[in-house]
């Protein structure tokens, strides 16, 4: 084999492999990146991160089991949390689209983590002496067993660190909105058609539920992660690891990032499925869905200005048109839907994943991993960025009030002082006729003009009772 002063022999099972001189990944990472030349995406820092926490805990557990020489262990320790902090992103070259079960990113970290530690200890990277990427770094653990562990632990940080605060922000800023808009009533809309009336600030109060129910969701969600594979090894059976050693790591991981983990109860399932996966992914998605409702509803209710419904104008925040002065366009909602229809995309992918449990393995944790972590990225920079450049600056118009006098559906609160079908005539004549209801309703019954100021009047429709009776409002 060839070699240069750019590039060094590293041998594995499957014999010689040049390697780039100043790589601290080894021969198997080497054939990855020739094996998947598929795409440009990469396991996020988040991942890495997680992987460097498990090889970390991992090495100390395994030295305070007497498994691992200290001052090969202390080399692993260092060299694990230089991958945690960051030192190392470069040396992750390898494509999503790879092998199923992640083996090649599993020794990728472990070749190095392997070579720093034999740089520390003073020793020639690529030597695997006197560290070892399987026998030191990969002891008591399977890529089997260690790549879903990465994936819970990365999902449960990305979750606690990034979509809780800024689902937590965007529920707080439809809060204040609600409050803001309350004394605003309008017509409110079922089928696309005039209703009832509604407070514009029960609209957002009805938002910022959908938010407080999704963080709730993502609870449960987080619970299911805290449950993780490590211990299982290749099939589940925990063979070639100390039987303590799972439980060890995840007190040890519980304690270094924050994140409760513990070992499955159930290896088998845990190895053979991503279950606890598909479900995150799929309250994901049910945030997606509330944050797609709430983002249409306010690029509705912001539409025309003049020839919309422009009940509430949006913060204007760029030029919306290359041909048309002066148009502005709801642009920070529109981000938020396309961003809602990636995260249905992923969860797609992560359910075709999720099937893939053949046996004793799921064989598509890479993509799935990855999909996973880009959903909850997404949608808490999205949910972040809807409070801060939208819904702060949101601002009530005075077209909703102002067309409530007009409005057809206001003839509801006829209906228990002079019947359904008379109050539905009145309401058609004020139609056809363009009149009010109020203006037909005093023609038509023997309602005098204070008994319809007090039947129909907006305020006491929006709360529970009979309009105009004592506890109507």
């Amino acid at each position: 084999m060839n070699t240069n002063e750019n590039t060094r022999v590293e041998r594995d099972a499957l014999g010689e492999v040049l390697v780039p001189s100043n790589a601290y990944y080894g021969g198997q990472t080497m054939r990855a990146v020739r094996n998947f030349p598929i795409s440009d995406r990469r396991f996020p820092r988040r991942f890495i991160r997680a992987l460097g926490q498990i090889k970390l805990a991992a090495a100390e557990v395994n030295m305070a089991l007497g498994l691992l020489d200290a001052h090969i262990g202390k080399a692993i320790v260092q060299a694990s949390q230089e991958v945690v902090d960051g030192k190392f992103d470069d040396q992750f070259p390898l494509d999503i689209f790879q092998t199923g079960s992640g083996t090649s990113t599993n020794m990728n970290a472990n070749e190095v983590i392997s070579n720093r530690a034999i740089e520390i200890l003073g020793g020639q990277i690529g030597s695997k002496k006197p560290v070892h990427p399987n026998d030191h770094v990969n002891l008591g653990q399977s890529s089997n067993d260690v790549m879903p562990t990465a994936i819970h632990l990365a999902a449960l940080t990305a979750i606690k660190e990034e979509l809780v605060p800024a689902l937590q922000r965007l529920q707080r800023s439809l809060v204040a909105k609600a409050d803001q808009f309350m004394p605003v009533i309008k017509t409110g809309r079922t089928h696309l058609q005039d209703a009832t009336p509604v407070r514009l600030g029960q609209e957002f109060t009805g938002y910022a539920g959908q938010i407080e129910r999704g963080i709730n969701r993502l609870g449960h969600a987080q619970g299911e992660l805290s449950e993780v594979a490590l211990g299982g090894t290749a099939v589940g059976t925990g063979v070639n690891t100390h039987p303590d050693f799972a439980r060890r790591v995840c007190q040890t991981l519980t304690e270094m990032t924050g994140i409760s983990l513990h070992e499955t109860t159930n290896h088998f399932q845990a190895q053979s499925s991503l279950d606890a996966v598909v479900e995150s992914s799929g309250v994901l998605k049910t945030i997606a869905i509330s944050l797609y409702k709430i983002a249409n509803d306010i690029r509705w209710m912001g539409s025309g200005p003049r020839a919309g419904i422009g009940e509430i104008a949006l913060p204007e925040v760029q030029p919306g048109s290359s041909i048309m002065p002066g148009k502005v366009n709801p642009v920070i909602p529109e981000s938020v839907i396309q961003v809602v229809a990636q995260v249905i995309g992923n969860d797609t992918t992560i359910g075709i994943g999720g099937m893939s449990g053949n046996f004793e393995l799921n064989v598509m944790m890479p993509v799935m991993a990855y999909d996973l972590l880009e959903s909850i990225h997404i949608m808490a920079t999205a949910s972040a960025n809807f409070a801060d450049v939208c819904i702060d600056g949101l601002t009530a118009t005075t077209k909703g009030p102002e067309m409530l006098e007009k409005g057809l559906a206001i003839s509801t609160a006829l209906a228990p002082r002079i019947g359904y079908d008379a109050a539905a005539e009145i309401s058609k004549e004020a139609f056809r006729t363009g009149r009010t209801i109020r203006e037909v309703a005093l023609e038509r019954t023997n309602l005098s003009a204070d008994e319809l100021q007090r039947i129909l009047n907006p305020e006491s429709m929006t709360e529970p009772g009979m309009s105009g009776e004592p506890g109507g409002g």
